[in-house]
């Protein structure tokens, strides 16, 4: 099977939304270091290497509310996604407390390299379909429970925005009208981060979007990323019909 940088599922799908995953897998391409970054398999399969269940979740989202999902194909670890060009963590050689021995010596050659292979080509065609008329956009993310050495997080989900809260708003009253959920705004981490996917094919063309961060531990198998999937689905569409969009 020939590699691409990126994955679509329902291409054709007619529904105004659009659902993008940007850290979808653990993947090292063949032409980094032979497709391993010398890490144990433990590390690989923990969120510093991708978002753990998100796309997963982003699947059954695009089948349930009928829309296309993009994906990266390639670890954040490799070249992260979800980061500007200029961005200094963009290419990590430390995380979370372990060591990325095959980014070592990634130089700026290196660097440059990963971007034209994985990075831009999935930036452009997320661009090509962001671009669709009266897309909504949503970023589907998940977050470990607790950072080595760092309380737990409380949170069993995050939105994130920036200054465009046109459908972000209505989506965290939405989310916080459930009982049983602990939501977090701009939490575990902050929507403002320059040159990030959401600025880039948000942001900065007025598209209406919110980023959900889930708690991965709560997605960590089939039967929890269908459910959170068909709950999103109907908050999401709540949530759409409240902003007036």
């Amino acid at each position: 099977m020939t590699y691409s940088p990126f994955f679509i599922h329902g291409a054709d799908r007619p529904s105004r939304w659009l659902i993008t995953c940007d850290h979808a897998t653990n993947t090292v391409p063949p032409e980094v270091n032979g497709g391993d970054l010398g890490l144990p398999r433990e590390d690989m399969e923990r969120h510093i290497a991708y978002d753990v269940g998100a796309y997963e979740v982003s699947k059954h989202l695009g089948e349930i509310l009928n829309a296309p999902v993009i994906a990266a194909n390639f670890s954040r670890l490799v070249i992260d996604p979800n980061r500007g060009e200029d961005d200094p963590t963009l290419l990590m050689k430390l995380y979370d407390g372990s060591i990325i021995p095959g980014n070592r010596h990634a130089d700026a050659v290196e660097r440059e390299r990963r971007l034209n292979m994985y990075y831009r080509p999935y930036h452009a065609e997320l661009e090509r379909m962001a671009g669709l008329p009266h897309a909504v956009i949503v970023s589907m993310h998940s977050f470990t429970r607790q950072l080595r050495g760092r309380d737990p997080r409380p949170w069993h989900v995050g939105v994130l925005h920036t200054r465009d809260e046109r459908f972000s708003r209505p989506l965290v009253n939405r989310l916080k009208a459930e009982p049983d959920l602990c939501v977090g705004v701009n939490e575990p981490y902050t929507g403002v981060l320059p040159g990030d996917a959401i600025d880039r094919h948000c942001t900065a063309h007025g598209r209406p979007n919110a980023l959900i961060e889930l708690r991965n531990d709560l997605i960590a198998d089939h039967t929890q990323q269908r459910a959170w999937a068909e709950r999103l689905a109907v908050i999401l569409q709540d949530a759409l019909a409240d902003s007036g969009l």
